[in-house]
Parts: C-alpha cells; structure tokens; sequence
C-alpha cells in the first residue's frame, strides 16, 4: 500500500506523470495517435483529463483544448505550450462547452475512464456528445479486464490509481448508452508491461 500512495504521490507531479508515462509506455502516445487518432491539420480537439498536455506535442496544426481538474497539470501545460493551445482547470461533471457545442472534430478521453464511476462517466460521453460536429468522434483509452488477459496484467490493473477499471462487455454497455456506433480494439502490447487497453470509437 504504501509503494501505491508513493506513486500515486509521484504521478500527481506533472514531471513525475510524464517520466513514469515515458517508462512504462516508450513511444506509446505516439503509436496511439499514428494509429488511433489520426488528427488532420484544422482539426478542433477537446481532450478531456489532458493532464498536463503532452498530447499536443503529438497533433500538429490542430486547435486544441484542453481540460483537467489538476491546476498543477493545467498550469505546467500552459507554461509548456503557451498559446499553442488553451487549457483550463474543471472536473468533467461541471466542464462546459456550450459557446462551442457541435464544433469539434475529435475528442479524446485519454485513461479517463476507468477513474470515473458510471454517472460521472456518463457526463463525460454526454459532454463528448455536445461538442463533438455531425461526423466527429470520440475516442477513449483505457484499462480493461478481458478473460485473455496474463494474471500479471490483471494484477497490475487492480493496482491501477483508477478504481472503476471495467470489463470490455461494461465499457462498450456505457458507451452505447450515449453513441449510436461504438467500435473497440482490443491491444495487449502498447506498454513495456503486461497491460491491456481497450480503446473505443464512438459516434453518431
């Protein structure tokens, strides 16, 4: 327990955040948004919990807003990218877009979900849902127990800070709850441990 509350103490740093990310993960955001995300120059973004922004070093050309309920994360993403993009500190059951609502092409929920429980989940696809154009998308990405798993990845899940880590079948049910097409993918191998991430396109 107390190697748990010293990390999680760690990860609330934004420079402890980024160096166990890059430890774990290698070039994983990388691969993630080559692979996933696939931003277009123009593209608008919300990225809901952006921690401390380090996905935008990843979407060139888009306009980016960012969202976290960390003022150290906000505040170590705004002295990093500057005007490269916006941020702003709020917890997604308050977070609001309604001067922007229907404007954004992608947004992403990026290891966000499994640290909210179902309600607060379901105000995160709802707020999705608001800002996101006719033909926009949101993606997420998760820690998922799956029967295939190692019992090593499902332990390291258990230990993960977020308690509402889910089955696929319990995603996919919330998910469908707010969007009318949801696509997932299944992957074992992005992180240098035992871990599988279950991503999810969502639409309408």
């Amino acid at each position: 327990m107390k190697i748990i509350d010293s990390l999680s103490s760690v990860l609330s740093v934004p420079a402890g955040y980024r160096a166990f990310v890059h430890l774990v993960g290698g070039d994983v955001q990388r691969k993630y948004v080559a692979e996933y995300i696939k931003p277009r120059p123009g593209d608008k973004v919300l990225d809901i919990g952006c921690g401390p922004g380090d996905m935008l070093a990843s979407l060139p050309g888009v306009q980016y807003l960012g969202i976290d309920i960390s003022q150290k994360y906000i505040e170590a993403a705004k002295r990093r990218f500057k005007d490269k993009g916006r941020f702003s500190c709020g917890d997604v059951g308050t977070a609001t877009v309604e001067q922007e609502k229907g404007t954004f092409h992608l947004v992403l929920a990026t290891g966000v979900l499994h640290h909210l429980d179902d309600q607060r989940a379901g105000r995160l696809f709802e707020l999705a849902r608001l800002a996101l154009r006719p033909d926009g998308r949101l993606i997420t990405y998760d820690g998922c127990y799956v029967p295939e798993q190692s019992r090593i990845a499902a332990w390291v899940l258990s230990k993960d800070r977020g308690k509402f880590v889910r089955t696929r079948d319990e995603y996919l049910r919330l998910a469908s709850r707010y969007f009318s097409k949801v696509e997932p993918h299944l992957r074992h191998d992005l992180l240098r441990i035992p871990y599988t991430h279950l991503i999810m396109y969502c639409s309408n």
